[in-house]
């Protein structure tokens, strides 16, 4: 281990004292520091010569106090008094250097001629005692109160009983576990739960204080489990404060997990956890993933959320959209406001009062629906957009297609028939109109309950946190926009099919343009809304703008050329303006057998009273004369009472007639 700088040594005080000579040998000196067992702590034999070498050690020392009058005791004690121990003699001839009277030849007497007169006496100052006799006294004192309480449960205090002959050894260390009494040294004695002795134990520091002088100090102890350390007291090196480092591998940066080397617990490699993961904070050795929306910190250690990405009413993107919106709000409201003040002119009449009303509802929600676009997405919101963006469209586009079915409906019907077509009433228009927009209505109620809506995050990439409708991020929306696309195709078909209807009928030709438009918008649209997935912001600009566009395509279209003649030509807002029109319109329908009293034509709107001739003929009603100045030369090829300028008509009394005069027939508008 290239890296290993401490080093715990077991051994007896020679040993480490060679270990000690081959680190200066080997000029290891300073690269160590050691960390001492009981054996060889605080002894002479290591520290002497070797003191460089042993500087910075720690070690242990079992902690013994003083046995009382232990000292007092073995001082008084003379080779006469203790006879009863056969060795004290030969400790007393080492001790004294003499050969007492009468003793053995031992290796302790054997180099001396002096005899010992028995009058030597033992001293504090001649006699150095064991520190370590705590234990000594602890053990004999352990067995003595095993014995006591096993004769006391067994023999009942009444000298040896033959439960205790011979004594059972077994039985004995069951005793001696339970033993628990207060020492000579005035400690108390018990065993553990694993038979040991209490553990206390002094923690010494080999250092240098000062320059050049070395001893061992007490910087600690630990009694029974608990460490107490005086960390300002060590001093591995001197005038080196900070401790030394021994490590086999250095800590990993923050960020940084840990390999484990196979087999060692203390040396590892440390590697970096990949871009979206972090360091596992319950176990330092596995990285883990962030969850979508979510990004580690520059350290690693947590995963913070990604800032949600939607529009907000504050950015230019929705400012531009609400600005655009506002002017088409501002411009329906204008044109409302024009219908209903001139409510019963000829022009507003004769464009259809009722479905023009309807008409202008649809085009202001779609102007609405982009307020609606820009604020955050929740479920109330995704339920709105879901069912407004649908629901709009669903109301222009049902209102125009019923426009365009009445007149291609009555146009068609005269070439064959002389039948008066049905539901082409302004209440009967409603209705079907009504019918249209219940459709799209349904769709988008099963839809809803099919589909819950609710707002989700959605990520593209693990940078990505946008915050969007569910149905924005997949196809969803085209259950919206079927229906519309539906009504869009059939009104750009009627359009089509009405393009030649006579001049007087040009509204259909401004549907016919409108339609064409707006297909053209939503082709290119479908490729912008799929390119910018990438973008919130710009998808739903450019589908709120989309919706706008389409908005005032059918205004500018379809009101304009009213509001022309409403606002700055009033003088052609009347029956007569149309008359040089009429008679081409006339012409043209001919071909069908219709034919209007010129008397009349005075009194009815061009457009509409045509409409109004043709449906009477068709309903079987046949003019006739109430009263006549002029008769028909006999070269005119119409009915006598068709010829004069001064006949009035009225209804053949018939059922199928209409009742009252032309003029109040309800109107047939365009």
């Amino acid at each position: 281990k290239h890296h290993a700088r401490g080093v715990i040594i077991f051994g007896s005080d020679q040993e480490v004292a060679g270990v000690m000579r081959a680190v200066r040998r080997n000029n290891a000196t300073g690269s160590f520091s050691w960390i001492g067992s009981d054996g060889w702590s605080a002894r002479s034999l290591v520290s002497s010569g070797n003191e460089a070498e042993v500087e910075g050690t720690l070690s242990v020392q079992p902690q013994a106090n003083p046995v009382g009058g232990f000292d007092d005791y073995f001082l008084s004690l003379t080779v006469e008094k203790n006879k009863r121990n056969p060795w004290f003699v030969e400790y007393w001839e080492n001790h004294f250097g003499c050969r007492y009277p009468n003793s053995s030849l031992t290796p302790y007497n054997a180099g001396t001629t002096k005899e010992c007169s028995g009058e030597e006496q033992l001293t504090v100052k001649n006699t150095q005692f064991e520190a370590q006799l705590q234990f000594v006294s602890d053990a004999v004192m352990s067995f003595a109160y095993a014995f006591r309480d096993m004769h006391r449960d067994l023999c009942e205090g009444r000298g040896l009983c033959a439960a205790m002959n011979p004594i059972d050894g077994v039985q004995l260390l069951t005793y001696l576990r339970k033993v628990t009494f207060t020492g000579l040294s005035g400690d108390r004695f018990k065993f553990d739960d694993n038979g040991d002795g209490p553990a206390r134990y002094n923690i010494i520091h080999f250092k240098q204080v000062p320059r050049g002088s070395y001893a061992w100090t007490t910087v600690g102890a630990y009694i029974e489990g608990e460490l107490s350390l005086n960390m300002s007291a060590l001093q591995f090196k001197l005038e080196e404060p900070q401790p030394p480092s021994s490590v086999c591998s250095l800590p990993c940066l923050t960020g940084q997990a840990k390999k484990y080397v196979e087999g060692e617990s203390c040396c590892w490699h440390c590697f970096n956890c990949s871009t979206y993961q972090i360091v596992n904070p319950a176990d330092e050795t596995q990285c883990l993933d962030c969850a979508w929306g979510t990004l580690p910190n520059d350290d690693h250690l947590h995963c913070n959320d990604i800032p949600e990405v939607y529009i907000r009413p504050k950015s230019w993107w929705a400012i531009g959209a609400m600005l655009f919106s506002s002017v088409g709000v501002v411009m329906t409201g204008v044109v409302m406001w024009v219908f209903v003040t001139h409510h019963n002119t000829p022009v507003v009449r004769a464009s259809g009062r009722e479905l023009s009303y309807v008409l202008l509802s649809g085009v202001f929600l779609c102007y609405s629906i982009t307020f609606v676009f820009v604020l955050k997405p929740s479920t109330v919101v995704c339920a709105v957009q879901r069912f407004g963006l649908g629901f709009c469209f669903a109301v222009v586009y049902s209102a125009l297609l019923t426009k365009t079915n009445r007149i291609s409906r009555i146009f068609n019907a005269g070439k064959r028939t002389t039948k008066r077509p049905s539901l082409i009433s302004p209440r009967s228009q409603l209705c079907v109109c009504l019918c249209g927009v219940s459709v799209q209505v349904v769709v988008t109620g099963v839809w809803c309950v099919v589909s819950p809506p609710r707002a989700v995050h959605h990520y593209l990439v693990r940078e990505d946190n946008f915050l969007v409708c569910e149905a924005s991020i997949n196809t969803s929306y085209v259950i919206a926009f079927a229906y519309p696309i539906g009504l869009i195709v059939v009104c750009t078909v009627y359009a089509v099919l009405t393009r030649k209807i006579p001049e007087a009928f040009n509204e259909s030709k401004h549907i016919g343009f409108t339609m064409y438009t707006t297909c053209i918008i939503w082709l290119a649209f479908v490729p912008i809304y799929f390119s910018t997935a990438n973008n919130v912001e710009l998808r739903i600009t450019t589908t709120s703008v989309t919706v706008s566009l389409s908005a005032t395509v059918a205004l500018v279209c379809l009101f304009t050329p009213k509001l022309y003649i409403i606002l700055l030509h009033p003088e052609r807002n009347v029956r007569q303006s149309m008359m040089t029109k009429y008679s081409t319109v006339r012409n043209n329908l001919s071909s069908s057998s219709q034919r209007v009293d010129s008397g009349t034509q005075s009194e009815v709107f061009p457009l509409d009273y045509e409409l109004h001739e043709k449906l009477r003929t068709m309903s079987g009603g046949q003019p006739r004369p109430t009263s006549s100045t002029q008769t028909c030369p006999a070269s005119c090829p119409l009915p006598e009472h068709r010829c004069g300028p001064t006949v009035t008509l009225t209804p053949s009394p018939t059922p199928s007639t209409f009742n009252g005069p032309v003029q109040d027939v309800p109107d047939v508008q365009l």
